[in-house]
């Protein structure tokens, strides 16, 4: 392969090629190891080229999802892509839907049996409609007798609630709680 030194500018255009083309999520990894740079230097120009966009109020974003990128519609051209494109806006999830999220983003990844101690009720239903959503996925089983899936979120999750990665999730009840005890047993 030969080396081919890029100025930044034309990093940021193949990024945004690269992106368009593949219509979903692209990892750092794969853009640094197709333009020669680092990751570093790919990130870099990533989030640059996503702050132009924002800036330009163009009808185009480009999403940080944990180890990757990917080039969505922007949320205000969301009613004309729908109309153009005929489709039905997504019903909003039920409460139950909500607790049961919640539950995965948090403690992912956890079994259903998991989730439905906490909840206190029967949520195959609910982890059937997530899954097909797109916004849970199986992770795997646990070395358990019977082998239970386990699940987690998925970056259309991430995606949905318009966050880059898990850490920017809101701080639980229960982890505020268990934090200001901690630091009530060192006072």
């Amino acid at each position: 392969m030969t080396v081919i030194c890029l100025d930044n500018s034309e990093i940021k255009r193949a990024i945004e090629a690269i992106l368009f083309a593949a219509g979903d999520p692209v990892l750092v990894k794969h853009v640094a190891q197709a333009l020669n740079i680092s990751q570093e230097t790919a990130v870099k120009a990533a989030d640059e080229l996503a702050a132009e966009y924002l800036q330009s109020k163009r009808g185009m974003v480009i999403k940080r999802l944990n180890d990757s990128y990917q080039m969505c519609s922007s949320k205000e051209m969301a009613e004309y892509v729908r109309s153009a494109l005929d489709i039905k806006k997504n019903t909003p999830l039920s409460q139950a839907a909500m607790e049961v999220l919640a539950v995965i983003a948090y403690n992912q990844p956890v079994t259903r049996s998991y989730i439905e101690q906490v909840r206190g009720v029967d949520c195959s239903g609910v982890i059937s409609s997530l899954t097909a959503k797109g916004l849970i996925e199986e992770q795997g089983r646990l070395d358990l007798p019977g082998r239970p899936l386990m699940y987690g979120t998925t970056d259309n999750f991430l995606r949905c609630f318009d966050i880059s990665s898990l850490s920017e999730l809101p701080r639980s009840e229960e982890n505020i709680s268990s934090q200001q005890m901690e630091w009530e047993l060192k006072d």
